[in-house]
């Protein structure tokens, strides 16, 4: 703090990540209810809640590999851009170098772009349908 003819200023640094994750936050609470959670980005990771049958049908999730595992804490490069549609379970995903975090489970269609370090790590047991782009 500093003082200056009696008054007193105070200087807060934030981090750069912080700024934009707080206002995304807001947003997404002024959001309504039905448009609020449906679908978002967070590090540059697409996903979307509990997708209607017909874009699973159209992006062919059924035809896709599966993976499955229970608790568990892997670290994990993405070699290219990888959809994953998961069936059941819960996953807590820590981006490397950054601090933060964020969780996927059932129902979540999402998207991690090529090159993304994370740590994966399964809270409850996972099963799910995968497609690595081309």
């Amino acid at each position: 703090m500093t003082t200056s003819k009696g008054s007193w200023s105070l200087k807060v640094v934030v981090p750069s990540i912080i700024v934009p994750l707080l206002l995304s936050l807001l947003f997404l609470k002024l959001m309504p209810k039905e448009t609020a959670m449906k679908s978002y980005e967070i590090f540059g990771v697409k996903i979307e809640k509990n997708p209607p049958q017909s874009k699973l049908t159209e992006l062919g999730v059924t035809t896709w590999k599966t993976w499955e595992g229970g608790p568990m804490k892997i670290p994990w490069s993405f070699e290219t851009e990888e959809t994953m549609y998961l069936l059941k379970g819960k996953v807590k995903v820590i981006i490397e170098g950054s601090g933060g975090s964020f969780e996927i489970g059932g129902g979540d269609l999402v998207v991690f772009p090529k090159g993304m370090n994370i740590t994966w790590e399964v809270i409850e047991a996972v099963k799910k349908h995968y497609s690595l782009k081309k």
